[in-house]
């Protein structure tokens, strides 16, 4: 598995021979291709299509923010890895109400069980119960907001940060700008991962389906946010790493500088590469690996082979 790059600076990205380069002003840096898992840009970046083409065989994902650093879209290679059947049974559990219920209480469950890790305190049980009891996906979904709420009130008494409620777009204040911002770069993360399976990203079972985002990768984020978003936040403020002076606010709404966002992916990048032993592999693997394996997972249950159950803390 090759490295994840972040381009911060404006610049052009090329393609020579079978080595990127970025060129600006400052300078020149030249990365084999081999070396690459996939690119984040955040500045302001050409490339041409002899890039894209390299891009696509080696089946490298480019993600785009803007200048405020919230997510635009990512660049996706065609699929490579096609499976009708899979296909046909993803669609399958979609829509078959108890068999899209029972993934969309899972996938919430294994957000609940990590967050509940993360940030002790929280009423895993009772949520845990009420979540045993939803009987739809709008009931499941209804729980987890709940939780979340309950968690985001903790989260601002602790932090001391203004939050009021959570508001996507934009966000308002800084503790919401540092939540989107960390949710997006774990659906980037869920996203590039799924293109390595011959999963659909647009059939999901917690998340409806649209036609402008990859919504499975949404429902897979939940398990892992609160490993690679909320986890992450909590250690950056409690040590003073991100402090409310690393934004910037317009208006109505707040965004990370480029300082803010450089110390938050640098991070993210370590916990992407943390490593812990899996028990039933017997063996470590990478936070990132884990996330692969838990699509792998989803495939074995879609399949009929083994019933799904959530990655968490205790159970890897």
């Amino acid at each position: 598995m090759g490295r994840t790059y972040y381009i911060f600076s404006s610049g052009d990205l090329r393609r020579r021979e079978n080595t990127i380069v970025f060129e600006n002003e400052k300078g020149r840096k030249a990365v084999p291709i081999e070396g690459v898992e996939d690119i984040y840009i955040f500045g302001e970046v050409s490339l041409n299509t002899k890039l894209i083409g390299l891009l696509n065989s080696y089946g490298i994902t480019l993600h785009f923010f803007n200048y405020y650093g919230w997510y635009m879209g990512s660049y996706y290679p065609r699929e490579r890895n096609v499976s009708g059947f899979l296909a046909v049974k993803q669609v399958e559990h979609y829509t078959d109400p108890e068999k899209r219920l029972y993934l969309a209480k899972a996938f919430v469950e294994g957000a609940v069980r990590n967050l509940s890790r993360v940030f002790p305190g929280l009423d895993a049980a009772g949520t845990l119960k009420a979540l045993e009891e939803a009987r739809s996906v709008e009931g499941v979904m209804a729980v987890e907001a709940n939780f979340r709420k309950a968690y985001y009130s903790k989260l601002a008494d602790k932090t001391g940060w203004e939050f009021g409620k959570r508001e996507k777009r934009p966000p308002t204040n800084p503790l919401n700008a540092l939540i989107s911002f960390g949710n997006s770069l774990v659906y980037t993360t869920v996203l590039k991962e799924i293109y390595t399976t011959p999963l659909l990203p647009t059939v999901s079972y917690l998340h409806e389906p649209t036609s402008r985002r990859f919504s499975l990768s949404l429902d897979v984020s939940e398990v892992f946010k609160p490993i690679l978003s909320d986890r992450l936040i909590l250690r950056l403020i409690d040590r003073g790493q991100i402090r409310e002076e690393h934004f910037t606010r317009e208006l109505n709404f707040a965004y990370l500088s480029e300082e803010g966002r450089r110390i938050y992916v640098g991070e993210y990048d370590k916990a992407l590469r943390t490593t812990f032993r899996h028990r039933r592999l017997r063996r470590k693997i990478s936070v990132r690996t884990a996330v692969r394996l838990e699509l792998y997972k989803l495939i074995k249950h879609l399949l009929g082979e083994k019933p799904y159950r959530p990655f968490t803390h205790s159970s890897p």
